[in-house]
């Protein structure tokens, strides 16, 4: 069965850093084939589109999209976010960021966690209005979501043989939406009896993160709570350059690196391609190339380890030399 993976390099270093990623996927899961996708800022400015229709629907055919970057002006009313596009046309419901600690580069050692956040609703619905002397926005939380968020960050508890599931919520002052999300969490737990499920509240998974993050596994949360908690998460093993990412549907899934389009370092050759190789490992996972993803694991700590990496990482390397010594040893 041919396996299919769209590219979309996106805006500033985007491009660069899928480049980079595709030889080493190359080298480790050669039997994948590439589609090479147009979209993004630069692209909606000279043709007013995000991402053509036509691509769109390519995107939907493919058992996987890997994307580098995009640029989201804010004085830009116009142009909607790519990310954003990608979530809502493709049913996009889980963003799934791992902050797992890297050698040499991450202030704490022992971090595996995953942080599991709902897409598709929330805050981020962007239903806002303004009222006299202020604003109102609404937040939405369902009970298929929730449950189907929930389900999906246990399963994935199983798969990563992990052993407990975290709910975050703020359940003791927004008893409604919350109140909602924690009831539904804890029966879906039910079907789990293997798993252990807890909660905390969201600002005490704040203080945690950043005093024990080595006790949780897998973190299960909303839309707002989600973003802000793994970019926390991220602080713990290095920062955004190096943080890998996921959205999950039930058709296709978008892989992508946290960071974002870097205008001022584009096209010099420095840009660091750590956290898309990274969302790369993630996308192997996904597609059932497990060992494949565990052997690019264990060849990323042995890079780091050698001091291997681009200047921002504390490396002396440009983006080619450091993916010319990924690919080195990966080969031995």
């Amino acid at each position: 069965m041919t396996i299919s993976v769209a590219l979309i390099g996106g805006d500033g270093i985007g491009p660069e850093v899928v480049r980079a990623t595709r030889e080493v996927l190359e080298v480790i899961a050669p039997t994948l084939t590439y589609h090479e996708i147009s979209a993004g800022y630069e692209f909606f400015r000279k043709t007013g589109e995000t991402i053509s229709t036509a691509d769109l629907s390519r995107c939907r055919e493919m058992s996987a999209i890997l994307y580098g970057a995009n640029t989201n002006p804010p004085d830009d009313p116009h142009y909607k976010s790519l990310t954003l596009t990608l979530r809502k046309e493709l049913g996009l419901f889980a963003n799934v960021r791992p902050a797992k600690s890297l050698p040499r580069i991450s202030p704490f050692t022992g971090v595996d966690l995953v942080i599991v956040r709902e897409n598709s609703e929330g805050l981020y619905i962007k239903d806002e209005e303004e009222i006299e002397g202020g604003a109102i926005a609404r937040r939405l939380v369902t009970e298929k979501a929730s449950e189907r968020i929930v389900r999906y960050g246990c399963e994935l508890a199983q798969k990563l043989g992990k052993s407990r599931v975290t709910l975050v919520h703020k359940a003791n002052v927004l008893k409604m939406t919350c109140g909602l999300f924690r009831k539904v969490g804890f029966r879906v737990a039910q079907d789990f009896p293997n798993l252990t499920v807890d909660e905390r509240f969201v600002d005490a998974m704040a203080m945690e993160l950043v005093i024990r993050p080595q006790e949780f596994q897998i973190i299960v949360t909303t839309n707002l709570f989600g973003d802000i908690l793994s970019d926390e998460a991220s602080g713990l093993v290095g920062g955004l350059g190096v943080a890998p990412g996921a959205n999950i549907g039930d058709g296709t899934a978008v892989f992508e690196p946290v960071h974002g389009s870097a205008p001022d370092i584009a096209g010099q050759g420095v840009a660091n391609p750590l956290a898309t190789i990274l969302s790369a490992k993630l996308m192997l996972e996904h597609l059932g190339f497990s060992p494949e993803a565990e052997h690019l694991d264990r060849t990323v700590h042995r890079a780091l380890d050698r001091g291997f990496g681009t200047t921002d990482i504390g490396g002396k390397q440009s983006t080619r030399e450091f993916t010319a010594s990924l690919i080195e040893l990966l080969k031995g």
